[in-house]
């Protein structure tokens, strides 16, 4: 369990046991990337789980796993009441919902074969949905993650060696028993996508991704015989939608690093963030003690306590404030996980109730729990995800304020408000 501190002033903490996987769904989201490089003080801005925070590598030898908060607007404000939310937060008309994160150790060179702790770190990463990618954008770290001098570094490198390394841990997979798969398609007449989803599937791979990536690279899927050549192709073109990359350009506030990430967002065909994740950190701290008040995403601060925050403090903040805020628009923590959920996942926001009158609960809470799902899904989809037997047992679902009866094959719309009924008590 994950205890929400920190996050917000004057708010009672809550603690979650359950993450996305309360409906049955949840999103994984891997951070990845060299020692020292920033991952662990990313992860602690995401979560304020104080993942171990060191400038050496293999300060994470155990993977870290947090709850973040994505942003999002809720629909207390255009009903006109306040809520009492059970599953998430908010704050000022803004939804903060779960999403959950791991943090596995920083990774080198070579290490799909074996070299570092390569291998066990990359088999952490095995179900991620998506790759957070943080990279020290100062340019003051080798590839070892040893310091050099500021700038002499090219962070484009680091992004190649991540791609590469995870295309070899692939390729080490699949050519485990490549002969014999290509043997078994031939005699038995089996499509070699199949076979190669089997081989896959621990990795999370979807068939259909597979079967698309295949088209991408003209592969005659029946035939196994003419896939030698374009072997490396399909694993690159897998790996892009099967585990797609963003590029966090962490520590974005130091002298070389805004040079670096234009050079990044030049060359690179990735979506790329600029971050200053020890800022961030900085901020909720100090909204925790009550010097200032600071909500995850925001623009701004204000200071509220100036003698209680002191001189140093107050000039750290006058850097954040002019070197980041006024240049990025924010910390650029919050936009990551934003991008992540609803541009890479797709996902909406829909709130259950059981009174559409009173927008509550049994209990009577007001929009007790708001619930991220994939757009597309459908009333009947939803209920199955709250539980089985509503899904069997639908009846219709009634939108609320309208009052109006949608069927199973509705299409939920972000922010719906929706009762279901079903013949389960």
């Amino acid at each position: 369990m994950y205890q929400i501190a920190g996050l917000f002033k004057n708010t009672t903490s809550y603690t979650k046991s359950l993450f996305l996987d309360e409906i049955g769904l949840v999103m994984l989201v891997g951070i990845v990337g060299k020692p020292s490089c920033g991952k662990s003080t990313f992860l602690n801005a995401l979560t304020m789980v104080n993942a171990k925070v060191g400038d050496y590598p293999f300060t994470t030898v155990d993977p870290n796993r947090g709850t973040a908060y994505v942003r999002s607007p809720c629909v207390c404000k255009d009903l006109n009441v306040e809520d009492t939310p059970k599953n998430s937060l908010c704050k000022d008309g803004i939804r903060f919902l779960p999403v959950q994160f791991l943090d596995v150790a920083g990774l080198v060179p070579g290490a799909s074969e074996g070299r570092g702790l390569g291998n066990k770190f990359l088999d952490d990463l095995r179900q991620a949905d998506v790759l957070i990618h943080v990279v020290d954008a100062s340019g003051s770290l080798d590839a070892e993650g040893n310091q050099v001098d500021k700038g002499s570094w090219n962070p484009l490198d680091d992004v190649k060696f991540l791609e590469e390394e995870i295309d070899a841990w692939i390729k080490s997979i699949i050519s485990r028993d490549y002969v014999t798969m290509k043997k078994k398609a031939s005699a038995e007449k089996i499509e070699f996508s199949f076979l190669l989803h089997e081989k896959l599937t621990g990795l999370a791979i979807k068939k259909q991704t597979i079967e698309v990536s295949i088209r991408e690279v003209g592969i005659i899927d029946d035939d196994a015989n003419t896939w030698d050549d374009k072997l490396d192709e399909l694993i690159t073109t897998i790996r892009k939608k099967a585990k797609p990359l963003v590029i966090v350009a962490n520590k974005i506030d130091q002298p070389t690093s805004h040079k670096n990430f234009t050079k990044m967002k030049e060359e690179l065909n990735i979506d790329i963030f600029p971050v200053s994740a020890l800022a961030e950190v900085f901020l909720r701290t100090e909204n925790e003690n009550s010097t200032l008040s600071y909500s995850p995403g925001d623009p701004g601060f204000k200071i509220l306590n100036q003698e209680k925050l002191g001189e140093k403090k107050a000039q750290l903040l006058e850097k954040i404030n002019s070197d980041l805020l006024q240049k990025y628009g924010s910390t650029g923590v919050q936009e990551i996980i934003s991008h992540v959920v609803f541009n890479l996942f797709n996902m909406i926001v829909v709130f259950p109730v059981e009174d559409v009158s009173k927008f509550t609960d049994k209990s009577g809470n007001i929009l007790p729990d708001a619930f991220l799902v994939p757009k597309g899904t459908t009333a009947k989809e939803f209920a199955g995800k709250i539980h089985t037997d509503f899904a069997k047992n639908f009846i219709h679902g009634t939108l609320a304020p309208s009052g109006r009866r949608v069927g199973a094959d509705y299409e939920l719309q972000n922010n719906d408000v929706i009762k279901i009924v079903s013949a389960v008590k």
